[in-house]
C-alpha cells in the first residue's frame, strides 16, 4: 500500500518568487535544512527534466546524508515534479497556483511512502521546512 501526502501552503508573493524558491539552488539552501542540526544542505538542483540531483548533509548513524532525485516534469512557473530517494523512493509534485491580489497556493504532494510513520515522518520534514521558506521569497 502507497500512501501520499498532501499538504499546501499559500504566502503573499510574486508565482515568480515562490517558482525561483523550489527551482533555484541557492535559495533551495536558505529553506531545504537538517532538521537536526539547522545547516543548509548542500544541493546541485536544476529545473531541467532528466536532471538527477543530490542534497547532502552530515551523515548520521542512521543515514548517509545523501538525498537523490531526477527532474520529471518541469511547466513553469506552475508545476514541478522530481523524485526523492532517500532510502524510500518517493515522488514530489509541486503546484503553484496564483490567487490574485498577491497571494500563491503551493501545493505539495508526495506519493510512494510505504507506512504511517514515513507519512508522519515526510509531514514533519516539509512542515519543519518551510518554517523558513519565506526567507528564500525574499530576495
Amino acid at each position: 500500500m502507497s500512501l501520499t501526502l498532501s499538504l499546501d501552503f499559500q504566502y503573499t508573493s510574486s508565482i515568480e518568487k515562490v517558482w525561483a524558491a523550489l527551482t533555484d539552488s541557492n535559495k533551495l539552501a536558505k529553506w531545504v535544512v537538517n532538521n537536526h542540526t539547522g545547516q543548509a544542505m548542500e544541493n546541485d538542483f536544476k529545473p531541467v527534466v532528466g536532471y538527477r540531483f543530490q542534497f547532502r548533509t552530515q551523515p548520521t548513524e542512521w543515514w548517509n546524508g545523501i538525498i537523490e532525485g531526477e527532474v520529471l516534469i518541469v511547466d513553469a512557473p506552475h508545476r514541478l515534479s522530481y523524485t526523492w530517494e532517500s532510502g524510500e523512493k518517493h515522488t514530489v509534485t509541486w503546484t503553484l497556483q496564483d490567487l490574485g491580489d498577491g497571494k500563491v497556493n503551493l501545493h505539495l504532494e508526495q506519493t510512494g511512502i510505504s507506512n504511517e510513520q514515513a507519512l508522519a515522518g515526510a509531514k514533519y520534514g516539509w512542515s519543519n521546512w518551510f518554517k523558513t521558506f519565506d526567507q528564500a521569497l525574499e530576495e
